[in-house]
């Protein structure tokens, strides 16, 4: 288990945001946050494309990112994800190669086949054909970021004649890539393909259960080595659920509510995909919180999950707070600034030095005391003479 020197934070905003409510204010809201994020010194943050379903209601995250990008200095942004089947690869590409102009290389580039089946239904695309539909179009974009040789390329969903980038990327060889990977082998031998990032998605327990993020490693190891790629470990993302507070108890009432709301009604209802089974919805954070699923609690109790995902991986490199408005605003963004304040030190070596000193001078504080008090009175007995006497 090794983890990096300097552990990436940031956050997936999906987003989620109840039906009931102002769409207007909630894109307002995700813009909030991520100036938030950028004052607290996170790294990055991920930006989703959804079509339907009603709760997660960003559709382009490249526009999004271009408002994003003028409102913060330095976080990095990124696409998670440009859901490839929907998109002809020559758009996707000339787009992300835009933003990574616009933002001078803050721009990452995250990939995904489309997470919502309502999407592809309304784009009359069939479930199945998707994951290799993403295939095909990330190694012609990978081909078009690398190779300025125009292409022709003949597909039967899209086609391509002499096509090449008139605008090449400002980062190179290309903007960081980034593949989603949920409970499937698809993801892993996606990223591996290409020496790709993995944002595990379902770090902490897919549809069907726990998934073995150790396994999931070893395929995208074992694709990269067949195409002459290498994967980072420091690369790897966990998408978490997390939320803190001073105490464990102020924590899961923060999100007793919301938290059931967003899984049973949109999750379960609108999804089709079932909370725990005989689990109430305000008893649900509780349970997966218990089953060591999400991370709801404070600091410490981050800092402790953090070393459990360290050994559950064998080492990874970044944690993402599966964003969500389960608690109010200043309850979510006091969580946020929580985990800048006592986890992110921790596991960046921000305070390494400021250790060192301050040991150091506990135990030699004697010692720096005496010094202390020989030097005023060496400095009194040097200057009392010239001072006047008082009349």
């Amino acid at each position: 288990m090794t983890m990096p020197a300097r552990m990436r934070f940031g956050i997936f905003m999906a987003p989620f945001h109840h039906t009931s409510e102002n769409p207007t204010l909630g894109l307002e809201r995700d813009l909030e946050l991520i100036r938030w994020l950028d004052h607290l010194g996170y790294d990055e943050a991920w930006i989703g494309e959804h079509h339907s379903a009603g709760w997660e209601t960003i559709a382009s995250p490249e526009i999004f990112i271009a408002v994003a990008a003028e409102r913060t200095r330095s976080i990095k942004l990124g696409t998670g994800v440009v859901s490839l089947p929907y998109h002809n690869p020559l758009m996707v590409a000339n787009r992300i190669v835009l933003l990574d102009h616009l933002t001078r290389g803050r721009v990452l580039f995250g990939v995904g086949p489309g997470a919502l089946v309502t999407d592809a239904l309304m784009l009359g695309l069939d479930p199945t054909r998707q994951r290799p539909m993403m295939d095909e179009a990330l190694d012609i974009i990978m081909r078009l970021m690398t190779d300025p040789t125009p292409l022709t390329y003949k597909s039967d969903w899209f086609e391509l004649n002499d096509a090449v980038l008139q605008l090449r990327p400002y980062t190179q060889p290309h903007p960081p890539l980034a593949v989603a990977s949920m409970e499937s082998p698809a993801g892993p031998t996606a990223a591996g393909k290409h020496g790709a990032a993995i944002l595990s998605l379902a770090a902490s327990g897919g549809i069907r259960g726990p998934v073995d993020l150790k396994h999931q490693w070893a395929i995208a190891e074992a694709e990269a080595a067949k195409h002459g790629k290498t994967m980072s470990r420091d690369e790897w993302r966990l998408v978490v659920p997390v939320h803190l507070a001073e105490t464990r108890e102020e924590a899961l009432e923060d999100v007793r509510k919301g938290a059931g709301r967003q899984a049973f009604d949109y999750m379960g209802a609108a999804l089709g995909r079932k909370p725990l089974d005989g689990v109430e919805r305000e008893e649900l954070a509780a349970k997966l919180v218990e089953m060591g699923r999400w991370v709801i609690g404070t600091p410490d109790d981050l800092a402790a999950a953090l070393h459990r995902f360290d050994e559950n991986t064998d080492g990874f490199g970044g944690l993402l707070i599966s964003a969500n408005e389960w608690a109010t605003r200043e309850k979510t963004m006091k969580s946020y600034e929580l985990l800048a304040r006592y986890v992110m030190p921790k596991f960046q070596g921000s305070l390494v030095g400021i250790q060192q000193s301050y040991d150091w001078s506990v135990a030699h504080s004697r010692d720096v005391s005496a010094a202390r008090d020989a030097a005023i009175t060496s400095a009194h007995e040097q200057f009392a003479p010239s001072v006047p006497a008082r009349v």
